[in-house]
């Protein structure tokens, strides 16, 4: 987790023109998912979010493109792997869990087999910086995944994460010392007919620190 974190500070510290290198637009105008940037910009009226990040698949590993992965800091690829790795069983324990609580104690393999064999896992790696009318922008805006359970990776002492619960915002407390947090997906909420549901959260700025984290999308 430090070894991550470390290696993604390093990148979104790079000059704009060395980050531009796995740039997810084609050409400089052709949007893709994968990448490095951030909004897809629709319109002139478009607020974007105060935030940069890098998008890439990680599962199944032969459907990775390497071409969009940072080469600098060396150690970021080969962390972003393992920490892949170590993520699938963090994953399958708590869909297990869910599928225990949810009363399906024959079957505690009912959300994990959602996912196929196959199952995609997107990581996207967030950089907000301080904004200095930190009032005006938003980090993400609000919404909820749509997932099946993605695990969340906070740089220490990043505050900034919101969730919304009967119509008011709760500040999520900043993680202790390699703590990660799970958050469920629309897909789990639609397979467990609400009973697991998915929060709708954003992320607001700060006006003299920057945030970091690592969202690993699964399904």
């Amino acid at each position: 987790m430090d070894e991550l974190m470390s290696a993604s500070k390093e990148f979104f510290r790079q000059p704009l023109q060395m980050k531009r290198e796995f740039s997810n637009l084609n050409d400089g105008e052709q949007f893709r998912a994968e990448g490095y940037g951030n909004d897809k910009v629709r319109s002139k009226d478009q607020i974007l979010d105060w935030s940069d990040w890098i998008y890439l698949k990680v599962e199944p590993e032969d459907e990775r493109n390497l071409a969009l992965r940072p080469k600098h800091p060396s150690s970021f690829r080969d962390a972003l792997h393992e920490f892949a790795v170590r993520c699938r069983r963090v994953k399958r324990d708590v869909l297990r869990a869910m599928a225990r609580i949810a009363g399906l104690d024959d079957d505690d393999q009912h959300f994990v087999d959602q996912l196929g064999g196959r199952a995609t896992v997107h990581a996207r790696f967030n950089y907000y910086p301080p904004c200095p009318r930190a009032d005006l922008v938003m980090g993400i805006k609000p919404h909820s995944d749509g997932t099946v359970i993605t695990v969340l990776l906070v740089a220490r002492g990043a505050d900034g994460l919101q969730v919304l619960r009967y119509g008011v915002w709760y500040s999520v407390p900043s993680s202790s010392t390699h703590a990660l947090l799970t958050n469920v997906g629309e897909s789990t909420e639609v397979m467990s007919n609400g009973m697991f549901r998915s929060p709708v959260h954003r992320v607001v700025n700060s006006a003299e620190k920057e945030r970091i984290s690592l969202a690993m999308r699964s399904g």
